[in-house]
């Protein structure tokens, strides 16, 4: 083997481990659970989560008349039971929640499924795996999460998100030693929101993926923040974002864009070495894939 086809195959077997290595730390938080497949902020779909290899299930919380942490998004069951029912949780019992079927707006596989008490969610996580809380409602709910939280044991493997930017401080300060990360969709006034996450003591950001720059990436980390991005189910924005070092990703589809990023790309099939040339040939070659 010549020198310079010497030259040309380290170069791709250096490229190769750099994709290799990229890729492999990426760690992927189930969207409400695996949402693309079973309905939202059910047990049906934290389990399917964690079969389908979920790094973490993340899941909204709301509180209920009578002090229960409830496990859904909106702050009323229009939406997941198709119209059928609108109770507002924050005005109406666990008990009468728990009738509302929240399963059959997705698939009538999922019917009877129930809105879950948070204490549910938390008895599926297996060992090693994290549960991200999205604050939903105030800082209301902190006592009863707290009892949830501490009777379950699993503290450790509890993450805190919020837009509300006082519940995500609380959590900080109820919960200092897990990670807490306040949520943006929007940047305007993410850079003051940067040094005040970095005052504050929060872990980092959690970001809707499409204003995650370079230049924000740079922001927070020279803040000592990490940045999170949701909510993805393309595998080329998780090349993006890995690109600029942003390797946690929230999405509804957890099992598929694992595979998916895991399964060789076309670029890579494509890419041989040139029979000759100028090492640089080479470079633009796998620079262009």
């Amino acid at each position: 083997m010549g020198k310079n086809m010497r030259h040309y195959y380290l170069i791709a077997f250096f490229c190769f481990c750099i994709f290799e290595v990229g890729f492999s730390q990426n760690k992927y938080i189930a969207h409400r659970g695996a949402s693309y497949i079973a309905p939202e902020n059910t047990l049906a779909s934290a389990k399917l989560a964690w079969e389908l290899g979920a790094d973490a299930v993340e899941i909204d919380v709301h509180l209920s008349a009578d002090k229960r942490v409830m496990v859904i998004h909106d702050d009323n069951t229009k939406r997941v039971s198709s119209g059928v029912n609108y109770y507002k949780i924050a005005e109406t019992s666990s008990e009468k929640l728990r009738t509302v079927d929240v399963g059959s707006f997705k698939s009538d596989e999922y019917a009877g499924e129930k809105i879950p008490f948070i204490e549910e969610v938390l008895k599926t996580v297996p060992p090693g795996k994290k549960l991200v809380v999205e604050i939903k409602c105030g800082t209301e709910v902190f006592p009863a999460l707290k009892n949830s939280i501490d009777e379950s044991g699993k503290i450790g493997q509890l993450v805190f998100i919020s837009f509300n930017w006082d519940a995500v401080l609380m959590a900080h300060e109820m919960f200092p030693e897990n990670e807490c990360y306040y949520l943006k969709m929007f940047p305007f006034g993410l850079k003051a929101k940067i040094k005040a996450a970095a005052e504050k003591g929060l872990t980092g950001l959690n970001l809707y993926h499409k204003i995650i720059t370079k230049r924000v990436v740079e922001e927070a980390s020279g803040q000592g923040l990490e940045v999170l991005a949701w909510t993805v189910d393309n595998p080329k924005v998780v090349k993006r974002l890995n690109d600029l070092g942003v390797t946690t990703v929230t999405t509804n589809r957890p099992g598929w864009l694992k595979k998916q990023i895991e399964t060789i790309p076309p670029w890579r099939e494509k890419f041989h070495p040139p029979a000759g040339g100028p090492l640089r040939q080479t470079i633009k070659s796998y620079e262009n894939h």
